[in-house]
């Protein structure tokens, strides 16, 4: 793809996989006052005793919000082999739902998809982050930049045109991550513009 065709923009998403944290919360809940992230966030696990009534007190600020999916338990992101994945997916989207939320984007836990999952992603609406390569297409929002390789990116003079970068909440728990985070947001920011990341999330969702 010739390089003055590649979408431009600059994403940022945040993998909320212990939004019940209160520390882990009220370190994501100043970051997102500050900058854009995208919210992607994993549903409470009720079999393993997750509050839903905070959980959703919590997630109802998020506008706008996307689901997050581990398919074995809040600390296991693989499926394991029990369970039906794009099940678990069609469940998850349809109780934030019935709750009032209205996810926009999904991505699955340690990248995890299969050709039911993508299927049912692209049935319920959903624009998938889970590839890891590619640019913003129709339906399609890869997910380019971990922070170790944001952190490293912004520095170079061949930032790529699109980028789309990720953290976890649990990231900003560590000094040293959360300060390299945020000096690579800022740097990004002056980089990329609002603008450039609008078009990118809108050429995802199939608009232009």
């Amino acid at each position: 793809m010739p390089q003055n065709s590649v979408p431009s923009g600059a994403v940022v998403s945040c993998h909320l996989e212990r939004p019940l944290d209160d520390e882990c919360w009220r370190r994501f809940d100043a970051l997102r006052r500050r900058f854009d992230v995208l919210a992607l966030v994993r549903p409470p696990d009720p079999a393993y005793g997750e509050d839903e009534a905070r959980w959703l007190e919590r997630a109802r600020t998020l506008d706008p919000i996307g689901l997050h999916t581990h398919w074995t338990s809040p600390t296991h992101a693989r499926p394991s082999g029990a369970g039906n994945p794009a099940e678990r997916v069609r469940r998850e989207a349809l109780w934030m739902r019935e709750h009032g939320l209205a996810p926009l984007w999904f991505c699955g836990g340690a990248w995890y998809t299969d050709d039911a999952v993508a299927a049912t992603v692209q049935e319920l609406g959903l624009v998938d982050c889970t590839p890891r390569v590619g640019f913003p297409d129709d339906g399609v929002l890869p997910t380019t930049h971990s922070l170790g390789q944001l952190a490293r990116g912004v520095l170079s003079p061949r930032l790529p045109r699109y980028v789309h970068a990720y953290f976890h909440d649990y990231d900003l728990l560590n000094a040293r991550r959360r300060a390299a985070l945020i000096v690579s947001l800022r740097i990004l920011g002056i980089r990329r513009s609002a603008a450039d990341a609008s078009n990118a999330i809108r050429k995802s969702h199939g608009t232009r």
